[in-house]
């Protein structure tokens, strides 16, 4: 199963492709690790941000999608501009897109710890987020 693991913050959609087969986790090279949206409240922007995140899905025949999710209220509460681009993944035709909250990673990487050092990995520092979001969604 191959994933595309999403962690948004403010007005960026930070991306991981992870992929498992027969309980080895493999990190195939993606030609982007992050979209930024620079006006959100620009239809055209909108809409080629979500073309281009389908675009990338398809080209790398991505089975799922997983998001980190955020409170909505409170101190560490996701921007507005983050929920309009988890929206826009959301509604992607024939995309399945999965939410993982941060107290089920927690709890999977204490049941399953990286085998590695994420810095032996090839992906960039701001990736580790979605890394371990995809890491824990595919150690069920």
């Amino acid at each position: 199963m191959k994933i595309c693991a999403v962690e948004l913050k403010s007005n960026e959609a930070i991306v991981c492709l992870l992929s498992q087969d027969n309980g080895l986790f493999d990190i195939p090279q993606c030609r982007t690790q992050k979209f930024i949206m620079k006006d959100s409240l620009d239809n055209t922007e909108m809409r080629d941000f979500q073309f281009a995140f389908k675009k990338l899905l398809e080209d790398y025949q991505v089975d799922a999608v997983v998001i980190r999710t955020r409170e909505t209220r409170g101190k560490f509460a996701g921007s507005a501009v983050g929920f309009k681009l988890e929206a826009a993944i959301q509604l992607l035709d024939g995309v399945q897109v999965d939410f993982v909250s941060n107290n089920d990673i927690k709890q999977k990487l204490k049941r399953n710890p990286l085998a590695i050092d994420f810095r032996d990995t090839g992906l960039r520092q701001f990736q580790e987020a979605a890394f371990t979001t995809g890491y824990a969604y595919l150690s069920k």
